[in-house]
């Protein structure tokens, strides 16, 4: 008997997670596991109670021509990452590992070549977690280890540029 190994196993969920996205532009879920125990899941949509973009039927961004990983200030939905985290307590987050998987909303194509957004990175610090697996493939994932963004800090920079 062929198992699937743990890690594709979680992405698998996840990947069945942003199938509740309501994002008509990406589609993303993800799942928080701890000690082996899925501790929460989300995925992209807008705040409870709020219009989605599905429900609209416009993305505002993609209304306005903006290109991928700018301006989400103006993006309606609370992402994956965010969502997942707000459904747990922080003490079940730290040390836990979180799967991300996204597609492409129109063609509901696997994407990749994907990371958390800064302002995700910066909940995902802030929660504790140790790592983020993204699905590259059906069989295929990348790590990042949380660590490494505190390492490689560059957001000060970034902000600096920004205007802030």
């Amino acid at each position: 008997m062929n198992r699937r190994d743990k890690t594709n196993y979680y992405l698998d969920i996840a990947e069945t997670v942003l199938k509740r996205s309501t994002c008509i532009r990406r589609k993303f879920g993800a799942i928080i596991v701890k000690n082996d125990e899925i501790i929460s899941t989300g995925y992209n949509g807008a705040p409870r109670g709020r219009k989605n973009c599905s429900d609209l039927d416009y993305c505002q961004r993609e209304k306005l021509g903006i290109p991928r990983g700018e301006r989400y200030e103006l993006c309606r939905s609370v992402h994956a990452e965010a969502n997942a985290i707000i459904s747990a307590s922080r003490s079940d987050l730290i040390g836990a590992t979180l799967y991300l998987a996204g597609h492409d909303a129109k063609s509901d194509r696997l994407e990749g070549a994907v990371e958390p957004c800064s302002m995700c990175k910066r909940l995902i610090l802030n929660a504790g977690i140790e790592r983020v697996i993204i699905r590259v493939s059906a069989d295929e994932y990348r790590e990042m280890h949380v660590n490494s963004w505190i390492d490689a800090d560059d957001s000060l920079a970034e902000e600096c540029h920004a205007g802030y």
